[in-house]
């Protein structure tokens, strides 16, 4: 009996192995799923002007950062601010929900790496993005 029940763990483990990268289907239609990008969708008109004048890039984690808000006045930098801060959870919401279509919590890292490399892929050139050591260079 014990035998049995460590072979069916290790069959549970290896059937629920958690997706690579590459494995993730980012244009699953799960509900979750279509609800974070129309929200996302919905604010990237007011995040571009932001991205153009290079105050605000991706970060290296797939959020959206500060980059140079020194030449905004402090209306412009709040506007800024606020919608990073409302940008930031939506592109966590789009993640988890990516995950839980691929098999929920252990398969947020493939997740979050196939989203941020398709956010990297769609960045127009000339917006600043950061690498993993804080350095941050823009987009050819």
């Amino acid at each position: 009996m014990k035998c049995n029940l460590v072979l069916l763990a290790l069959v549970s483990q290896l059937a629920f192995s958690a997706p690579s990268s590459d494995e993730i289907n980012l244009d699953v239609g799960t509900p979750p799923v279509m609800v974070a990008r129309h929200t996302l969708t919905q604010r990237s008109s007011r995040l571009v002007r932001f991205y153009e004048a290079g105050v605000i890039g991706l970060g290296y984690d797939g959020m959206v950062k500060m980059h140079d808000g020194s030449r905004l006045t402090l209306v412009q930098r709040q506007i800024a601010e606020k919608l990073i801060d409302q940008e930031n959870p939506d592109r966590n919401s789009l993640i988890f929900a990516l995950a839980e279509a691929h098999g929920g919590k252990e398969a947020q890292p493939a997740a979050r790496a196939a989203q941020v490399k398709r956010w990297k892929d769609q960045f127009h050139s000339g917006w600043w993005i950061e690498e993993a050591n804080g350095n941050w260079s823009k987009k050819p």
